[in-house]
């Protein structure tokens, strides 16, 4: 147990670079929504601060969804059943809140707080194509 009852647990290094990897893919498509936005000529600050807001979210789930799976993978399988569950449920609802939230403050565009919410997903999907050669 750590100083104040919390068990600090460190980080291991497959979820450092795979949230590295969701990160800088987000990035990628994030820039790529901002031209979208640019040359439908719907662009202004909102979208640029919304799709930070979104970003941030993205990355910071799957970042909590890697501690989870990190943890679950030092338990027997019921425990780690149930913290598999628990972590969908408590990133599901983190996630509906800070989208809402994203949504309801006047100066972030609701859209590019949204859309980046994906991006992990369609980063996850062409992870195969990136490891190909290895």
């Amino acid at each position: 147990m750590g100083k104040n009852g919390f068990d600090f647990m460190k980080v291991n290094k497959t979820v450092i670079n795979e949230t590295k990897y969701i990160a800088f893919l987000v990035v990628i498509f994030s820039v790529l929504m901002q031209a979208v936005f640019l040359i439908i000529g719907k662009w202004n600050y909102t979208v640029l601060l919304g799709n930070f807001w979104g970003s941030a979210v993205a990355i910071g789930n799957f970042f909590v969804m890697g501690l989870f799976v990190q943890k679950a993978v030092t338990q027997d399988e019921k425990d780690a059943r149930q913290t598999v569950k628990a972590s969908q449920s408590l990133r599901f609802a983190g996630i509906f809140v800070l989208a809402v939230i994203g949504i309801l403050v006047p100066f972030l565009n609701s859209i590019a707080v949204v859309i980046p919410l994906i991006f992990p997903r369609i980063a996850i999907m062409l992870r195969p194509l990136m490891n190909k050669n290895q």
